[in-house]
């Protein structure tokens, strides 16, 4: 009895929080997104550990710089020009194009990127791309 209350008492506390736990099989609306924001703090840690989930999803098309200067697709977007981007630059509408994908250019990584924690440690990550003056103030490392 103890471990069914346990368990659900966890399902409650998930389905609770705001942006955290999303339901994978529903997709993401541009509404919704944007009232998303990221239960991740903007820090060093969390940045680095985007880092990682970029490198080994990302580079291939964005570039090592998230330029997208690599030849693969040519309409892939440059990370570092947020004024540049068609599909939003708030926390959530960055995951929800990380996801759900953004047409043919750019593949829903919501089957290939298990957790979710790992999709906002990128958007942190991508943010960190930023030209400084429009980048999210750094919290410390907790």
């Amino acid at each position: 009895m103890t471990r069914v209350l346990l368990f659900s008492g966890l399902i409650l506390l998930a389905s609770a929080a705001p942006g955290w736990s999303q339901d994978i099989k529903k997709p993401l609306t541009v509404d919704d997104a944007k009232k998303l924001k990221n239960p991740i703090s903007y820090n060093r840690k969390s940045i680095k550990q985007g880092h990682g989930v970029f490198v080994r999803y990302c580079t291939s098309c964005h570039g090592n710089d998230g330029k997208a200067t690599v030849d693969v697709v040519a309409d892939a977007s440059d990370l570092t020009a947020p004024k540049t981007w068609k599909n939003g630059t708030t926390e959530g509408e960055i995951f929800r194009s990380i996801r759900e994908g953004q047409g043919a250019s750019m593949p829903a990584f919501k089957g290939q990127i298990p957790q979710e924690e790992d999709m906002w440690h990128l958007v942190n990550f991508i943010m960190s791309l930023w030209p400084e003056d429009i980048r999210p103030p750094l919290h410390e490392d907790k």
